[in-house]
């Protein structure tokens, strides 16, 4: 989870603007709108959606292994190789 106030704050704008997405979303259906349009918002969400997940996993690996003075270059880099790998999964 986001520790810092900072991280903390960037995911909540990206929690809030997700819901915002879903609202638009939903009055699309009420409103009755073309298939491609609403296809297209729900990628939109999705996408938004994963790169949510994607933020808070890269927080959650990197509070788990805590990268200090410690840690070597190489565990360093594992844990970089892992978050690159995660965030391409989910794009």
């Amino acid at each position: 989870m986001p520790s810092t106030p900072e991280e903390k704050k960037k995911v909540l704008t990206r929690v809030r603007r997700i819901r915002g997405q879903i609202d638009a979303l939903e009055r699309a259906l009420e409103n009755g709108a073309e298939c491609r349009s609403v296809l297209q918002q729900i990628a939109a969400v999705r996408g938004a959606t994963n790169g949510l997940m994607a933020e808070v996993l890269e927080s959650h690996i990197r509070e788990t292994f805590d990268q200090n003075d410690s840690y070597s270059h190489e565990i360093s880099k594992s844990v970089d190789d892992t978050i690159e790998l995660v965030r391409a999964y989910l794009k």
